[in-house]
């Protein structure tokens, strides 16, 4: 059975959209990834092979081949480890394939399951607003940051066990709130900027010239 999942890299500050295919057929057991991947996304797959056995589910004995689409570009870090066990679920017949219209999912799975952070999520939710669609899975540390956009719905489930009883309509989830932060003026120094050394060269460089 063949199954699709979206999900997003980020590249610099963009995101741009990743469609997993994943299909499940007769054979020797293997699982093939293909689509470019990195060292990450390859290993993915005993993290995702450990992560449903420890969610209760059977990791299927066949042969099972990953893509990720579009297959010209490569795909780096370990953000595709939860849209892949979403997307081997759904060729199971275990999560319905309508449920994942419209949504993106990004997530690093551990071993038992547990959704860990990853880099670049408010790019991901920027890039499911430009491209309409309506839910972005992402993992608990990473929703406040992206619940402060108003246009898409964020949901951060704490393990591939919650997202799966989600997905089938048997546990509801809060959308993610985003988080309040009061800084006062007076408070602001820009020593307090991490990184960005470039723009702050740009900057410093203007104020002395009293551009």
């Amino acid at each position: 059975m063949l199954a699709r999942v979206l999900s997003a890299a980020v590249l610099g500050v963009d995101a741009y959209e990743v469609e997993i295919e994943v299909d499940i057929a007769n054979g020797l057991p293997a699982v093939m990834v293909v689509g470019l991947p990195d060292t990450a996304v390859q290993e993915s797959r005993e993290r995702v092979r450990a992560a449903i056995k420890n969610a209760g589910f059977t990791f299927p004995a066949s042969r099972i081949v990953i893509n990720l689409a579009p297959a010209d570009v490569r795909k780096e870090g370990p953000a595709f480890d939860l849209p892949i066990a979403i997307a081997i679920l759904c060729a199971q017949g275990i999560i319905p394939q309508q449920a994942l219209e419209n949504t993106i999912i990004t997530g690093e799975l551990s071993l038992d399951g547990s959704v860990r952070p990853v880099k670049g999520a408010i790019s991901v939710g920027l890039l499911a607003i430009t491209a309409n669609h309506t839910r972005v899975i992402t993992p608990p540390a990473n929703a406040a940051e992206v619940a402060v956009l108003e246009d898409v719905d964020v949901f951060a489930p704490a393990s591939l066990l919650e997202l799966t009883e989600f997905l089938q309509g048997k546990r509801s989830l809060q959308k993610a709130q985003a988080a309040r932060v009061e800084v006062s003026e007076t408070l602001l120094d820009f020593q307090d900027v991490k990184g960005q050394t470039a723009p702050k060269r740009a900057l410093e460089i203007a104020a002395a010239g009293g551009h």
